[in-house]
């Protein structure tokens, strides 16, 4: 079926994914007719409908969905009545993906507090910054964060209280400190705890729901305020595009209720990211998933839990991917529940997708893009699109538009590079306390995302590169995503990244970093000579470093190029 056809199917009059004309912000754009109105409708969905199935799993700790319901309530009333804390109020979260950790996001959702989770990587100034950006009035932590920031509070002024969750004694001597076990009890006790309700309060789509903080490559981490509405939308983009790629290979959409088995997602990335929050936890309320997290993303760890937990789907970063496919002892373990790998945030080897298909039969990879600005994933490609186009970041949903502009402000031609621009009601609504760089990324409904892209003539994207990290090489534009999409191809390389070396003439010359895949070994002349038989001789690496272990990257899963290269200088 044609995407034309199976979007027109999926958008009829009393479908899912119906779309009608509304004003966002004062702005018209087609909107989802029967979505969510609010994050809290959405909680209360899910707490109806997988009241007894398990949500998050954590280690030797299981929370089912009606568990996490009472300790939501709970929590929930303690912000509102003890704290004092009122509509529009930021609640800071930070702590690693223990099962407090989804509580404390839908305490406040519920509330109409605006969740305001901080990178847990962050160091001691770096979440002062955060804490005093946002305004946070609470912050909700767990005790490796509380030493971290105890130094910095004096210096933030509007926070005046902190809950430490699990933390190793049972009460803090100041006062303004409380352990989370307080309000709500051990993980073990959350489903005893009595039935108390929601706090009553008026919600409408369009309220801000979260603010989350950029990855700061460059500069101050800027904080990005999400609405109800963009969350929930987000979702349903994603929703459309997975039951569109099934319509289009002539599947059954399949039914999800509570006698169907359930599916079941192995985080690899924190619920800090947009990803973790908006494309994992969130749609978890709607499919009644249940989600593991671990402490610490290990391969080795991850198989027996694939085999123990029956894991459906997992990924995050195309690394993760690799690792899992790669690891020595991969074979020792039943992963046939695995249906679908899915990853991001970064560009993947064609060989990827074929090398999944292979491994786990019947499983389907998705590759997509997206950004904290977009509320996570804005296009998808899975199914047989991706296997035709694996170096597609796939279709935007439904209720997102994409153009691609050039350098004078115009649109470009399919096919043409330019700038990457996106349009809907999933994009985030502004940059939190920054007017300057809300004006020039935020423009009457559009997100200025700062990639440069391409669409080909059926609307799929090919993501070309950041515009920051294009290299120039003596007036030369070279695209980095192009030349590490070459060195996947090399049957040796499981991750690679580029970078630019300075030079005197040239401005800039080409350094490549590879890990290798367990076993395989490769020179830096073969590296070389496989990319001069591909691309142009410019484009060729002047130099390529070799690593067994995995690149550096963020909290986010993106490469931190910064490290690699002070290696070549």
């Amino acid at each position: 079926m044609s995407i034309e056809d199976a979007s027109k199917v999926l958008t009829s009059p009393g479908l899912p994914f119906e779309m009608e004309i509304q004003s966002v912000n004062g702005v018209r754009m087609p909107v989802y007719k029967n979505a969510y109105p609010t994050m809290r409708a959405l909680f209360e969905y899910g707490r109806a409908t997988w009241g007894p199935r398990d949500m998050v799993v954590f280690e030797d700790e299981r929370v089912t969905f009606e568990a996490n319901a009472r300790a939501v309530e709970h929590l929930a009333k303690a912000l509102l009545n003890d704290f004092g804390l009122q509509k529009g109020d930021r609640v800071a979260i930070c702590m690693r993906n223990y099962p407090q950790w989804p509580v404390a996001f839908w305490a406040c959702l519920v509330s109409g507090l605006i969740a305001t989770p901080l990178n847990s990587w962050w160091k001691g100034e770096e979440l002062e910054y955060g804490l005093e950006n946002s305004g946070a009035r609470v912050a909700i932590v767990d005790p490796q964060i509380f030493e971290r920031i105890q130094e910095h509070w004096p210096n933030v002024p509007t926070l005046e209280r902190v809950i430490v969750a699990r933390a190793d004694q049972d009460d803090y001597a100041d006062p303004s400190v409380t352990a989370l076990e307080e309000i709500i009890g051990n993980v073990g006790n959350w489903a005893k705890l009595p039935v108390i309700g929601l706090p009553e309060v008026e919600l409408l789509s369009d309220d801000d729901a979260t603010i989350m903080y950029s990855s700061g490559t460059t500069g101050r981490p800027k904080g990005i305020l999400a609405t109800h509405r963009a969350i929930v939308s987000n979702m349903f983009n994603s929703m459309g595009n997975q039951a569109r790629a099934l319509l289009r290979r002539g599947d059954e959409i399949p039914v999800n209720g509570p006698d169907e088995p359930q599916k079941a997602t192995l985080l690899a990335i924190p619920f800090f990211h947009a990803t973790g929050a908006f494309a994992v936890l969130a749609p978890t309320m709607h499919n009644g998933q249940k989600i593991v997290s671990m402490y610490k993303w290990d391969a080795g760890e991850a198989l027996p839990i694939i085999e123990r937990e029956k894991i459906t789907t997992f990924g995050g970063v195309p690394a993760i991917a690799w690792q899992v496919l790669e690891h020595p002892d991969r074979e020792k373990y039943d992963l046939s529940s695995v249906e679908g790998v899915s990853y991001g945030g970064a560009p993947s080897a064609p060989e990827l997708v074929a090398t999944i298909k292979r491994t786990f039969k019947d499983a389907h990879a998705a590759n997509g893009w997206g950004m904290t600005e977009t509320c996570a994933t804005a296009t998808l490609n899975l199914a047989e699109d991706y296997i035709m186009r694996p170096q597609s970041a796939g279709l935007p949903g439904f209720a997102m538009s994409l153009k691609i502009v050039g350098p004078d402000g115009k649109e470009v031609p399919r096919g043409e590079v330019g700038e990457l621009w996106c349009f809907g009601p999933s994009n985030a609504k502004l940059y939190w306390n920054r007017p300057d760089a809300t004006a020039e990324t935020f423009i009457d409904g559009w997100v200025v995302t700062g990639d440069l892209a391409r669409m080909d003539e059926e609307g799929f994207l090919y993501l070309v590169d950041r515009a920051k990290d294009m290299l120039i090489r003596g007036g030369e534009n070279i695209y980095c995503i192009e030349v590490e999409n070459t060195l996947y191809e090399h049957p040796a390389v499981m991750d690679a990244a580029v970078v630019g070396i300075p030079d005197k003439v040239l401005g800039e010359e080409v350094g490549a970093v590879v890990q290798l895949k367990p076993g395989m070994d490769v020179s830096e002349q073969e590296i070389r000579h496989f990319v001069a038989g591909k691309l142009a001789a410019f484009k060729v690496p002047k130099r390529v470093e070799f690593e067994r272990e995995p690149l550096p990257r963020n909290a986010n899963g993106k490469i931190l190029k910064s490290e690699l290269k002070e290696r070549f200088l």
